[in-house]
């Protein structure tokens, strides 16, 4: 798989000179804009879109998980996780159920089917993964891997809900809520 830069104006887009006060931050949203292009055309051979695999991996590695923790853990809005929901349960690879400790809320596992899909999103994000770091050594991965971690906790201080926000208030694309269960999803 290539990505066609030539002519592609996705690879060869100057920032706007409004964002000369932040050529970095337009740096990491150009890369992560053709990060997730990329990822959808490599999910399109699994039959999902960018996004349900996230929400698969979380519940590959947990039990059962509300539908509201989902939500805060992905940082979207609601009605974005249900529809992927929706369309995962279609497919067949989640199952959705009344929490028995509290019938107001829905409880959503992933299905012993999706077994295969999860080895398809593994060699999907393995394929995504060399495509991201092409022509980098082991030093400069390592080296990246630090400073994107180093300015994801930047951003997370940044995220976190001001002290006056109401409990339970949704921090803006905060995606790492809770853990979501203290077991693993289906044996796959």
């Amino acid at each position: 798989m290539t990505l066609e830069s030539a002519g592609d104006p996705a690879c060869t887009y100057e920032p706007p000179t409004v964002a000369s006060g932040g050529p970095l931050s337009h740096a990491l949203y150009r890369v992560a804009r053709l990060h997730r292009t990329v990822a959808a055309k490599l999910l399109r051979r699994t039959g999902l879109y960018p996004g349900q695999e996230l929400l698969m991996m979380r519940l590959w590695d947990a039990p059962a998980a509300r539908q509201a923790e989902l939500i805060k853990a992905m940082g979207l809005d609601p009605s974005t996780v249900t529809k992927m929901l929706q369309r995962l349960e279609s497919a067949g690879h989640v199952k959705r159920f009344p929490d028995p400790a509290d019938r107001r809320a829905s409880l959503v596992e992933a299905t012993p089917a999706s077994c295969a899909l999860r080895t398809e999103v593994a060699e999907t994000w393995t394929e995504l993964e060399r495509h991201t770091l092409k022509g980098l050594d082991a030093t400069e991965r390592a080296e990246l891997a630090r400073l994107l971690a180093k300015v994801e906790r930047n951003l997370c201080t940044e995220a976190a809900p001001a002290p006056d926000a109401a409990p339970g208030a949704p921090s803006p694309g905060s995606g790492s809520g809770p853990a979501l269960g203290s077991g693993a999803g289906p044996a796959c």
